[in-house]
C-alpha cells in the first residue's frame, strides 16, 4: 500500500517541488591523496595542464575554502566546470553573487563567474572533455567528447559552468 498524502519530508520519494542536485563526492584517494598533493605543486606555482586553486568563501561559515579546479581556456575565454555536479564551491560561489579568487603560487586573481546557460554549456563541456576526459570522464555517464550535442544536452544540467570574468 503506497501512501498518496506523502509530503515533502516523506521518504516515499523525490520532492516534486525540489529537483534532486546531482553530486558525486570525491573518494577517500581524491580527498587524502591526490588533492592535497596538486593544491602543494599550486601552492609551489605548478600547474598541471591548467590547475588552480579556487578560494571560495563558505556560504554559512564565512570562512575561506580552497579547491584543486582545471581552468578551461577557449580562445580568450576561460571557464570553470563542476565535473562532479553541485559540489560545495559551486554553492558557495552562487551564494557569493560569482565572487572568487583563483591561486597559482603566490599569484592571486580576483574574479566574477557567471553561469553559463544550459542551452550554451555543450560546446564548454566538449571542450572540458577534450583535455580532461582521463580525469573526469567517470563523472560524465558515459559522455566523451565524440558525444553527439543531444548527449551533452542531457547531462548539462548535472555540470554546472562558469563563464570567468
Amino acid at each position: 500500500m503506497t501512501d498518496s498524502t506523502a509530503g515533502p519530508n516523506s521518504t516515499a520519494g523525490p520532492n516534486p517541488v525540489e529537483p534532486t542536485t546531482h553530486y558525486q563526492r570525491p573518494g577517500w584517494f581524491a580527498r587524502k591523496v591526490s588533492a592535497p598533493f596538486l593544491n602543494f605543486l599550486m601552492h609551489l606555482g605548478i600547474s598541471v595542464w591548467g590547475s588552480r586553486v579556487l578560494e571560495h568563501t563558505g556560504r554559512r561559515s564565512g570562512e575561506p575554502h580552497r579547491t584543486p579546479v582545471n581552468l578551461l581556456s577557449i580562445g580568450t575565454e576561460e571557464y570553470l566546470v563542476s565535473p562532479r555536479g553541485e559540489t560545495e564551491w559551486v554553492r558557495n560561489v552562487r551564494a557569493a553573487d560569482g565572487r572568487l579568487v583563483l591561486i597559482l603560487g603566490r599569484h592571486r586573481q580576483a574574479r566574477s563567474a557567471v553561469e553559463v546557460p544550459l542551452e550554451a554549456a555543450a560546446p564548454i563541456l566538449r571542450a572540458y572533455l577534450s583535455r580532461w576526459k582521463f580525469e573526469v570522464g567517470m563523472f560524465f555517464d558515459g559522455v566523451g567528447p565524440d558525444s553527439t550535442d543531444e548527449e551533452f544536452a542531457a547531462v548539462a544540467a548535472r555540470h554546472p559552468v562558469f563563464a570567468l570574468r
